[in-house]
């Protein structure tokens, strides 16, 4: 069982890898490619590229045996793929507003969304170092979301990543009730049925198409952010629930902010720099949070 967690702890932090890079290249594409369109395109690509990988895994015999969804599972199914609309859209109204490195560690902020859910409607149990990894996230971000400390205002682009995190803290729930099905076909469901849902809504506000290269480039970050990261974030879950997948997950945002500050040679602020200490520190009490053994 040990090894099974490390497995799953491995595949947690791959997801939080391939995931970080999505804040930083996000906000280099928004100059051409508007927010909602940016987002579908992210899910888009996700649900191309599963698809596309789940039709050569059957024609070279490699797919695995996994057990498909059920009309039982359809209430979670439909509220991820709703909550998957809401949420990248929300990231990316937020990143136009805000930097990618601010944006890139306030996503921590899910880990709190995430746990605080888990517990309170699927009753799965936090530690007392988990809640003071909550604690401290949270006090981060609370400082990351003021544009003036001084002065107290609240930077609005901070608030739509928050809303962001809150998303996808309902949206890990929902998947994991579904991790024991088929990854595949739940990045599928997820990324066709979000993407399409995001476009549509594009289209309905007036937003027109870029170019078919930045069309390329986004479908291709959100296979490989969006896609490979929930796929194996989907695996993770199954030995270790969604609060503990989730704090694995928080390097994530440390990745992507380094990425960011190098990318766009953002020097940070003294209360950014206070509040990368704070998540640090709460990330650390989460992450050695680790599940015991059976």
């Amino acid at each position: 069982m040990i090894s099974k967690q490390k497995k799953a702890i491995f595949f947690a932090l791959l997801a939080a890898v391939l995931y970080a890079i999505n804040s930083p290249f996000s906000k280099l594409m928004l100059d051409k490619i508007p927010a909602t369109m940016m987002a579908a395109f992210l899910y888009l690509g996700a649900g191309i590229g599963l698809a596309i990988m789940g039709i050569v895994r059957r024609a070279t015999g490699r797919s695995e045996k996994e057990l498909p969804l059920t009309k039982k599972e359809l209430p979670y199914t439909v509220g991820m793929v709703v909550l998957d609309i809401a949420a990248p859209i929300f990231l990316m109204i937020g990143l136009t507003m805000t930097t990618a490195a601010n944006a890139s560690l306030l996503n921590n902020f899910e880990i709190v969304a995430t746990s605080i859910i888990a517990l309170a409607i699927f009753k799965e149990t936090i530690s007392k170092r988990l809640w003071l990894a909550i604690a401290l996230v949270t006090v981060s971000s609370i400082i990351l979301s003021f544009e003036d400390m001084s002065s107290l205002s609240f930077s609005l682009g901070s608030i739509f990543v928050l809303l962001a995190c809150v998303c996808w803290g309902f949206e890990n729930n929902c998947t994991r009730m579904l991790s024991s099905k088929n990854p595949l076909e739940i990045v599928v469901i997820k990324g066709f049925g979000s993407g399409i849902g995001s476009l549509v809504i594009a289209f309905v506000t007036g937003e027109s198409l870029p170019s078919l290269i930045f069309i390329f480039c986004a479908l291709l970050l959100g296979f490989v952010a969006y896609g490979l990261s929930i796929y194996f974030y989907i695996y993770a879950q199954r030995d270790l629930g969604a609060a503990k997948t989730s704090a694995y997950y928080a390097a994530a945002p440390f990745v992507g902010a380094g990425l960011s500050l190098l990318i766009f040679r953002e020097l940070p602020s003294i209360s950014y720099i206070v509040a990368l200490v704070i998540m640090l520190a709460g990330t650390y009490f989460a992450s050695s949070d680790t599940p015991k053994a059976d």
